[in-house]
């Protein structure tokens, strides 16, 4: 064979090879042949409200049009808020450290309880504050957590979103923790 016939097979058998669709060559032995899902495209984060607690004293903003307060899941202490298809979560809420918990301790309680079996890529911990953020079960999880008021009041907010969606959510997720403001020893009747 010709060694430009040769050369011209050769490429239109890559140029073939990146155009085809790839075989599942597992689909034999799985019995089904799965299909990729495809998400919906996400609206842009767009008009930011803000959401505060005039006894609490905690602030934060969120974008209204990807998160709706759920009126039936309000309490005095805190707020939920959910996507429209109801797969992400933002929480905030406040309360009394009656049990008076350090800051060390309630981090411990949290890793134990709410965060069992999480692989934690985020931790800092400050003198009145922490994060706790990582991945369990693919949800993508990030909390922080403030000790106000001399430590009498903790005040958290949580965001919870699938973990295949992070580049949508995790851009929101830096807006509203830039936005966040726990109760202050001035505010609220600390």
């Amino acid at each position: 064979m010709h060694r430009g016939k040769l050369k011209r097979l050769v490429c239109s058998i890559y140029v073939a090879a990146f155009i085809a669709p790839v075989p599942n060559i597992h689909a034999p032995f799985l019995g089904t042949v799965y299909a990729a899902q495809i998400e919906p495209a996400q609206p842009p984060a767009g008009d930011w409200q803000r959401l505060t607690h005039a006894r609490l004293g905690f602030k934060i903003d969120y974008p209204a049009n990807v998160f709706s307060p759920v009126a039936a899941q309000q309490s005095e202490a805190g707020r939920i808020l959910v996507t429209h298809d109801g797969r992400a979560r933002l929480l905030i809420g406040a309360f009394d450290n009656d049990t008076q918990a350090s800051l060390r301790a309630y981090r411990t309680h949290l890793l134990e309880t709410s965060y069992a079996g999480a692989a934690i890529g985020y931790a800092p911990v400050r003198a009145t504050w922490f994060v706790l953020s990582g991945t369990r079960n693919g949800t993508e999880f990030y909390e922080r957590v403030s000790f106000t008021c001399s430590g009498r009041r903790i005040t958290s907010w949580a965001m919870l979103y699938p973990h295949a969606q992070r580049g949508y959510y995790d851009p929101i997720l830096e807006m509203i923790a830039r936005s966040f403001r726990p109760s202050r020893s001035t505010d609220a009747g600390c």
